[in-house]
Order: C-alpha cells, then structure tokens, then sequence
C-alpha cells in the first residue's frame, strides 16, 4: 500500500509526469525514503547540492538568508512537490535552506540516480526544462511585485499563493492548512511584522480573514482578489 501511495504521488509530481506505470515503478525502485520530523532541516543554503526529493507527506519551508543576515521565506512545498532544484540546473549549491514545518516524509534521488533516469527516460529531462521554466516566471513575478506593489497587494497576494496551495475548505472560509505565523506572512511579503499584524487586524474587521495563533483562514476570498489586484 506505501508504494502504491508513492507512486501516485509520483505521477502528478512535475518531472515524472507523462511517464507510463513501468518507468514509475523504476523510478521508485532507484530512490530512497527520507523522513524529516518537524523543526528538522532537510539541507542548508549553500551546501553542496546532493540530492533531488519530492514530498510525499508534510510540508516543507524554503527560505533564504541575505547577505545582511534577513531570513525571507520563499514558498511552501506539499505533496507531490520538489526541494532541491538545484539538482535539475546543475548547479553545484543549494540557493536556500529548507526545513520541515510538520513531520514529513519524502522520496529522493541523488543527483547521479536523477541524471541516469533522464537518460533513460527523455520525458524527465523535457519535464525538468518546463520546471525550472515555471520557476523562473514565478520568480520574475514575486520581485515585480517586491519592487512595483504596496504592501496590502504584496500580502494579499501572498495569502491567496499560500490558499492555492495549501487551502483547506471549511464551513467558515479557506484555511492555510499548516501552522504559519504573522513573522512567516511578513517574511513571505517581504515586509514587517507590525506591517502585517496592522493589515490583517484591518481585514478581520471586515471579515475578510481569520487568523489566531499561527493559523489564518480567508473568510471572503473574491475580496482578498479585489485587494490584490487593486490600484
């Protein structure tokens, strides 16, 4: 049954995606199981890159450190998704620090196991093209909005990311479904903590959010769009 559950994991993951049963099975067969208790790192900014993994159960943190010493989280990663990119670029270090913010577990691959399945099976590397192609556009996008939008749009946008990805229907509205605190929202927004403790008590007030200790729920989600794309 836990391979069973790997592999249908696997199908919808990025670079695996398109690939018939058999090549899944080898696939898995080739990697390894990793778990990673909550609080645990999985790998530091600027090790040596290693190691390709797809989450399989829990929910992982990217961030980076800046040269001044700021931490700035980058993204959430569920199931089905990729930490450590870097494999896929070549690159010889990883860019960020990703750590478990629940107890997870994963499958990986070293970057010579990765390497021989692209060229065993071509899918993986055109699916890796497209990959790091996504993540070049969402990376332009998030320093657009750094540089162009006030801080209400920044976090809205933010908000609305994190329920993409990780929302949670409720009878109430849309819950982040992982703890995240008002430091990791401004962290993500690329702004302060009172920054952020000002606006959402603002939208609490107008029932657009919820949000109590390190949980946030999007009570009106068409309103939090309409501040995020206004002028």
């Amino acid at each position: 049954m836990e391979g069973k559950a790997d592999l249908d994991i696997l199908a919808g993951t990025e670079i695996f995606r398109s690939l018939p049963r058999e090549a899944l099975e080898d696939i898995w067969a080739g990697g390894f199981r990793k778990q990673l208790p909550k609080g645990s790192t999985l790998f530091f900014q600027d090790d040596a890159v290693s190691a390709l993994y797809v989450v399989v159960v829990g929910r992982l943190r990217v961030s980076q450190s800046t040269a001044e010493g700021a931490q700035v989280i980058l993204r959430y990663l569920g199931p089905g998704e990729l930490a450590g990119y870097a494999v896929l670029s070549g690159g010889e270090s990883y860019p960020g620090t990703v750590s478990a913010v629940e107890d997870s577990y994963l499958l990986g691959w070293s970057s010579d196991s990765i390497h021989a399945l692209m060229g065993r099976y071509p899918q993986i590397a055109l699916n890796s093209v497209s990959v790091l192609g996504r993540r070049y556009q969402e990376t332009q996008l998030r320093l657009r909005q750094l540089s162009t939008e006030k801080v209400e749009r920044r976090i809205a946008h933010t908000l609305l990311r994190l329920v993409e990805q990780a929302g949670r229907r409720t009878p109430a509205g849309i819950e982040i479904a992982f703890p995240l605190s008002r430091q990791d929202l401004a962290e993500m927004a690329g702004t302060t903590l009172h920054t952020v403790s000002r606006t959402l008590s603002t939208w609490e007030k107008l029932g657009v959010v919820v949000s109590g200790r390190r949980r946030i729920m999007v009570c009106q989600p068409e309103e939090l769009a309409e501040i995020a794309e206004s002028d």
